[in-house]
């Protein structure tokens, strides 16, 4: 045995703490360990010499204790894992440790950054959904009364500007105070109020102005978790591309107010018949108030519910003042104020679907608005209609016909319709218009149909056309209100290439030999069918399109002398135009029913009107001068309540299906029709025995109709006398032709010169044109400045005037006599002749 000390035996878990180098494997730590341990190395490590296969003493005591430290550290391990196993029995066991906690934070915190980052770039901003870019249209009178809303969707939209600050400022305070300063979402709001949702405190979403105009504009309604995340990123993206004031326009336009009201504008005519631009802090706040629960807090529909509501509308008032939105003084003063039970009925019933539909098709037509554009909606269409003067034809039509109406006990008058249009002669404007009783009982516009006969109210046309044109009869005279024809009944016209026509005056009446002005009197239609023929039925319809009806008029072609009796199935409309172009002078300016348009605040451009010179004045005004003797003395006296100078011609329809009574004073022109048709099969019927009259024609209740419309249409405005310039000779009578049993002419030859007539007839002058010269029958053009003459009185016959003198009415044009025009200027087609009587005399050529 050595004498050298040995070493001690290690204690359990002992390991030696000798440095190893950095570069030494782990097997040789390992056993470096197991060494100092004094564990037995293996027979590999005790095989290995120092180059000679023989142990060195240093290598076996560093293997030794390699080994042993390698066990000892593994034991101590497995101690150690058991004593903290031991301490964490039963309920510690549930307990995460500090590392777990920290592991799942991470965790989470990756997933919720992932998951936000993924909605973010995945979920993008969709298209409008479709119900909340529908919208009204909405048809105003000229005075900026609602008429009606058309479309599924009561929904006006406006801009910001265009509502008032108050009602902005009660939706903040109702919806979110802190709209302008937070951001687009607000997670703790929604956490509260899905809270006080659940609590039972109310039903609140939490969500901003943003995610509601969200929910409103971009998606649906349903109540889903899909739906709320995609509202969540939609808020977000959409708080980064839109300013504030854009996304709260948008959410006032998009919130329902109830009363199947969308959008603040069409809420406030819906609860208070006002503009959004025109609430106060006390309406505003109601408004506001219903966007919360909007069929529980309209208290006229659930009055039980009134105290919760006021109480809402305090809050909302309140939370104003906190703002510095109201002064506490003003608020102080308000009361609750209580929507209207019923506001302006804005369905389609009445009128009103008669005029959006009119009014509509009128858009079209002119390329104003197209048919896709209006059905999108969204156009606020100011219309020339006054209401004070539609108001007035319904109660005129009422009054006069609808009343008088025994439905249960006489058939004949469920036939009964009218129709009726009135126009400004000067400006085109439609004022009024008349179509049926009902709009969801009778579909029909009556004002614009082109399916009944006019009647003698076309034989108006008929003289102005051979005034116009400077016709002749068939013997050479020249067709003036005192040429004389013959008006016996199933005369056969002269002149006429085609078949035998010889058409009978009404009840068969003889009148013998009669003058123009006394055959408008009477409607003699054997006096105008040979009119027609004189004049020639193309020119005849050639005035008729000028003056105003259209040229797709029904039966307005090829009708041959049957045109003067009003074969053609012109609307009323078109009637009124081609009449107001008669009280215009001839100038005739095309109707319109838009005064203006606009979409979200956008003018729409309207097509430019031009008056034109339809006929020359003396063809107008000769011919108003004949109509007026109808209202004063012939089939038209009822229309005499109006209290106004009145001219005017009646109509019945064939077989008495219809009857008309066309009028103008100098202001206004107006055709009413009665028309009779089967409810059931749509077809014509005849009217005899309606009201309890053998027949209706159109000096009864046409004229009627049209008297006290006139008379209430244009109650306080200043009366006005016609001011006329007539052709040479109107206020004269002609002689008859020599043999007048034989009609107009007995040679039939429309060129044969008259045998009596007056050496001053010039049988080659023409009518005055647009631009001052005289067009004769051979088409030539001749200087208008050597005429010489005065001017008419204003009547329709006027006080003659010395050759170059001056008349004593007003107008006139630059002749030797001097005068102007009754419109104020110089009009160079109405310079007057000699005699007193504008037109062309023999042997001169004028204007």
């Amino acid at each position: 045995m050595s004498d050298e000390p040995q070493p001690k035996k290690p204690r359990p878990g002992w390991a030696s703490h000798e440095p190893q180098a950095a570069d030494t494997p782990d097997d040789a730590r390992d056993d470096t360990r197991a060494d100092a341990a004094g564990l037995p190395r293996s027979n590999e490590s005790d095989g290995e010499a120092d180059g000679h296969g023989e142990p060195g003493p240093a290598s076996a005591k560093t293997g030794a204790s390699a080994t042993a430290g390698a066990s000892a550290k593994k034991a101590a391990r497995e101690e150690r894992r058991a004593a903290l196993k031991a301490r964490r029995t039963g309920w510690r066991r549930l307990v995460p440790t500090w590392r777990m906690v920290l592991g799942a934070f991470l965790v989470t915190a990756l997933l919720v950054v992932g998951s936000f980052l993924l909605g973010y770039t995945l979920v993008q901003i969709p298209a409008a959904n479709a119900a909340a870019t529908q919208q009204a249209n909405v048809y105003l009178y000229a005075d900026g009364t609602v008429i009606a809303r058309d479309g599924e969707v009561n929904r006006e939209n406006v801009t910001l500007s265009q509502i008032s600050e108050d009602a902005q400022h009660a939706v903040l305070a109702a919806e979110d105070r802190d709209f302008y300063t937070e951001s687009a979402v607000d997670p703790l709001a929604m956490v509260r109020g899905a809270w006080n949702t659940l609590t039972g405190k109310g039903k609140q979403s939490g969500s901003t102005i943003t995610q509601q105009y969200v929910k409103n504009y971009y998606l649906r309604q349903e109540q889903t978790v899909t739906r709320k995340v995609k509202e969540f990123f939609i808020a977000i993206k959409l708080d980064r591309n839109q300013s504030k004031d854009e996304i709260l326009e948008g959410y006032l336009n998009t919130s329902f107010f109830g009363r199947g009201a969308y959008g603040i504008q069409a809420a406030a005519h819906a609860y208070y018949d006002m503009d959004a631009s025109e609430l106060d802090a006390g309406r505003a706040a109601y408004l506001a108030a219903l966007v919360n629960a909007p069929s529980q807090y309209d208290v006229v529909a659930h009055p039980g519910n009134r105290a919760f509501v006021e109480k809402r509308w305090n809050y909302v008032l309140d939370g104003m003042v906190d703002e510095g939105w109201l002064d506490p003084a003003e608020r102080a003063r308000l009361t609750f104020p209580v929507p209207k039970r019923t506001t302006l009925s804005t369905t389609m019933s009445g009128q009103r679907g008669y005029i959006v539909n009119i009014v509509k098709q009128h858009l079209v037509d002119n390329k104003i608005v197209d048919e896709a554009s209006l059905d999108a909606g969204g156009y606020r269409i100011t219309t020339t209609l006054q209401k004070s003067k539609q108001d007035a034809f319904v109660e005129s039509v009422d009054d006069n016909l609808m009343d008088r109406l025994d439905k249960k006990n006489r058939k004949v008058d469920t036939y009964v319709r009218a129709g009726g249009a009135s126009i400004e002669p000067k400006t085109g404007k439609v004022v009024a218009m008349y179509n049926g009783i009902d709009y969801v009982k009778q579909y029909t516009p009556n004002a614009t149909r082109r399916d009944f006969q006019v009647g003698s109210s076309f034989k108006p046309f008929v003289f102005t056309a051979a005034v116009e044109n400077g016709s002749r009869t068939q013997d050479g005279r020249r067709i003036t209100p005192g040429t004389h024809y013959d008006g016996t009944s199933e005369r056969p016209v002269q002149g006429w290439p085609g078949p035998r026509y010889a058409p009978e005056n009404e009840d068969h009446e003889d009148y013998g030999d009669i003058t123009v002005s006394e055959a408008t009197d009477k409607s003699v239609n054997a006096v105008y069918a040979q009119m027609a023929v004189d004049v020639g039925p193309d020119k005849v319809r050639k005035t008729a399109v000028d003056l105003g009806l259209s040229p797709d008029t029904p039966d307005l072609d090829g009708a041959g002398p049957s045109i003067a009796l009003g074969v053609a199935n012109a609307s009323v409309l078109d009637m009124t135009q081609a009449y107001a172009t008669l009280a215009n002078h001839g100038k005739h300016t095309p109707y319109t029913l838009v005064e203006k348009v606009t979409q979200n605040g956008r003018d729409i451009a309207l097509p430019e009107r031009h008056t034109r010179r339809a006929v020359s004045r003396e063809a107008a005004d000769t011919t108003t001068s004949v109509l007026k003797g109808v209202v004063e003395k012939g089939t038209a006296t009822a229309a005499q309540t109006s209290g106004r100078p009145a001219a005017g011609k009646t109509g019945t329809a064939e077989e008495d299906t219809a009857a008309w009574f066309a009028g103008y004073t100098p202001d206004l022109a107006t055709v009413v029709a009665v028309m009779g048709q089967d409810p059931v099969t749509a077809g014509h019927k005849s009217l005899y025995g309606a009201m309890g009259l053998p027949r209706v024609n159109g000096g009864g209740a046409p004229a009627e109709i049209w008297g006290q419309y006139t008379r209430d249409a244009l109650e306080g405005e200043p009366v006005s006398s016609f001011s006329l310039r007539l052709q040479p000779g109107a206020d004269e009578s002609q002689p008859p032709a020599p043999d007048s049993s034989g009609g107009p002419s007995s040679s039939g030859d429309v060129s044969a010169p008259a045998t009596d007539a007056p050496d001053d007839e010039d049988t080659d002058s023409g009518t005055p044109d647009d631009d001052g010269g005289s067009t004769g029958d051979d088409g030539s053009e001749s200087e208008g400045e050597n005429s010489t003459g005065g001017t008419t009185t204003g009547s329709p016959t006027g006080d003659t005037g010395d050759s170059g003198g001056t008349g004593t009415g007003t107008g006139g044009g630059d002749t030797t006599g001097g005068g102007t025009t009754d419109d104020g200027g110089s009009n160079r087609d109405e310079l007057p002749g000699p005699g007193g009587l504008s037109g062309a005399l023999d042997g001169r050529r004028w204007d």
